[in-house]
């Protein structure tokens, strides 16, 4: 078992989602139920993932687990790029998100491959 909020990459996915709500709560009002919310679950979802495997008893379910988190970080770029082709992010600001995206995942594919 693992200490999940001694993780680096759990802190930063955790911080991560607070900037996705930030930027989707200037979304319009029509993609409350859309991207907005997509990208808030997913967001959520990422540090959510780590905290559960890190409180599997197995090397092998932690890595399941971090494998999720990182497909939800990849669903999270794609989302991004559809709202910045929608009008909905700046672009500078997309570039941002995408480099913190980049590094959770970083983190959590060498975190994974710790366990193994």
């Amino acid at each position: 078992m693992h200490r999940f909020k001694e993780l680096e990459v759990w802190k930063q996915s955790r911080k991560f989602c607070s900037d996705i709500y930030a930027v989707t709560s200037s979304f319009p009002e029509a993609e409350k139920f859309g991207l907005t919310n997509q990208l808030r679950r997913a967001a959520v979802s990422i540090p959510s993932n780590i905290a559960e495997g890190a409180s599997r008893t197995s090397n092998k379910d932690f890595s399941r687990f971090l494998e999720i988190a990182i497909g939800s970080a990849y669903e999270i770029e794609t989302q991004l790029l559809i709202a910045s082709d929608l009008g909905f992010i700046n672009p500078a600001n997309l570039e941002i998100y995408i480099l913190k995206l980049d590094a959770i995942v970083k983190m959590a594919s060498r975190l994974k491959s710790t366990l193994l």
